[in-house]
């Protein structure tokens, strides 16, 4: 493998071995291949944190069953505008990869993403009157004129006949269903994409090594500080664009970094866990992704959901999430990381946020205390006879939810992902987590947009780009995303 300091200068360095540096430097790389790209991961090998299978949740989040996008307004209507945007997000990413597998560059697309239906279920009149809604709103948007909705047990015993068995008849029940929703292996699709990375455009991941410090350069924009984990020496990089794509471990290198866009962020970190199901006979039975709606008062986070699961070739059956906490921001991180992201200018927010978030606080207590037997009766909301001996619990990633200024609050617990940059966009930094991976293609866009803004505009820079996303930064109609819909499916054999 290359020497990582045999380039005096790059165009780019990203910090992280994930789903996002390797979308970012492949899509810059199919733009303009003379790019030097440096890719590092302090791991020794790639996907190993929140991109990693187990360590996520799986879905395409396409807004076709998560609740949580679809909010209720005071007057009973509920408002799909957040459902619209993740959804388009989503189609964008099957748009690219459909591009890679064209190409020839995704041999088997079977190896990351497969056809699995989406459905929302709840359970009580007014989560059914909510659901309800929710279909009336969402079945007239293109979008989403696919989706079905019943309170008849019997339409959803053929849906999901693992969760109905052993229903009272006087449950009040009502469920609604998107064919096309998706399952996601978010793993196998990373190493796809360094691999294509690696052998057509010659620029692999370089691991065991760890970024320490990204200071401004005088000869160029930024001195990166690298440390070869294995053999303890340490490397000054230049670069012209650095981005930071490392997971909860983004927000402790960011605060190293001298631009004045990442004053008053912090983190919170939430592991994840998830039950696994043991029984062969009874992951059979349940073929689908089933997500209900979050307790009174629980975070989005804690959205329940019963889902099939390709992992390794093989098929499962998690449910979860359950959440966990851990002061480390990485799975394979410090326990001093907590500690270490509290500083002067993030206090406030800090402490702002705990204020206003005290049911989370509440809700974390009473999950971290939960025994085997406690998430077994939440299972059991969904599989009435589940057998605790039948399920085990498996660690997930971890998650660092954003917490920023917020002139009202102090300071303001995010759900979501979003992107700090510096104003000549020389230095991205990609913080949070859900729906993360799944919108990688967009998210890594509007890095580009304001990294390399000279490349996206030329007329080249623009039609490739129409070649890779088709919809993006475009009006949709309903014939146009229909077209990409089935052009999609066919090149991901969905």
């Amino acid at each position: 493998m290359q020497d990582i300091s045999s380039v005096k200068e790059y165009d780019l360095i990203c910090v992280g071995g994930g789903i996002m540096s390797a979308t970012l430097a492949l899509i810059s790389k199919i733009i303009k291949p003379e790019l030097k790209i440096l890719i590092v991961e302090r791991l020794s090998a790639v996907a190993q944190e929140s991109s990693a299978a187990w360590n996520n949740a799986g879905t395409g989040h396409s807004a076709l069953c998560e609740l949580n996008y679809c909010p209720e307004n005071e007057d009973g209507s509920v408002a799909i505008e957040k459902a619209i945007k993740i959804c388009q997000q989503f189609e964008i990413s099957k748009q690219f990869w459909s591009y890679l597998a064209e190409e020839g560059l995704l041999e088997i697309p079977e190896e990351f993403i497969a056809a699995v239906p989406h459905h929302s279920w709840v359970i009580g009149k007014e989560n059914a009157d909510y659901l309800e809604n929710r279909f009336h709103a969402m079945k007239d948007h293109f979008m989403f004129n696919t989706i079905e909705f019943t309170r008849d047990s019997n339409k959803m015993k053929e849906w999901f006949p693992l969760i109905m068995q052993d229903r009272k008849e006087d449950e009040v029940l009502a469920a609604s269903r998107i064919e096309r929703g998706t399952e996601v292996n978010y793993g196998a699709l990373t190493k796809s994409l360094f691999k294509i990375l690696e052998t057509k455009y010659n620029t692999p991941v370089h691991c065991n090594m760890e970024v320490q410090d990204v200071d401004p350069s005088a000869d160029i924009d930024w001195t990166v500080e690298i440390k070869n984990l294995e053999t303890k020496e340490k490397y000054n990089l230049e670069s012209k664009h650095v981005f930071i794509g490392a997971g909860g471990g983004s927000l402790l290198l960011l605060q190293k970094v001298e631009i004045d866009e990442k004053e008053g962020y912090g983190g919170f970190p939430i592991s994840g866990e998830w039950l696994v199901c043991k029984n062969e006979e009874i992951i059979k039975q349940h073929n689908a992704k089933v997500y209900s709606k979050a307790g009174i008062g629980d975070p989005p986070m804690s959205t329940p959901h019963l889902d099939t699961r390709y992992i390794n070739g093989k098929r499962e059956l998690l449910f979860g999430p359950f959440a966990g906490f851990s002061p480390k921001f990485l799975k394979e991180g410090s326990n001093l990381d907590l500690f270490k992201s509290v500083q002067l200018d993030n206090i406030s927010p800090l402490l702002g946020a705990f204020w206003h978030n005290l049911p989370l606080t509440k809700y974390l207590i009473e999950q971290v205390t939960s025994s085997h037997e406690d998430r077994m009766q939440e299972l059991r909301k969904f599989v009435k006879e589940a057998k605790s001996e039948d399920w085990e619990i498996l660690v997930a990633g971890q998650r660092v939810q954003i917490i920023k200024k917020d002139e009202f609050e102090g300071g303001k617990l995010q759900f979501g992902t979003e992107v700090v940059s510096s104003k000549d966009g020389s230095i991205t930094c990609l913080l949070g987590a859900s729906p993360g991976a799944s919108t990688a293609p967009s998210v890594m866009l509007e890095v580009l947009e304001k990294a390399f803004p000279e490349i996206l505009n030329t007329s080249e820079g623009k039609e490739i780009l129409n070649q890779l996303v088709p919809t993006w930064k475009k009006d949709l109609d309903a014939e146009t995303f229909q077209q990409q819909l089935e052009k999609s499916k066919k090149a991901l054999k969905l």
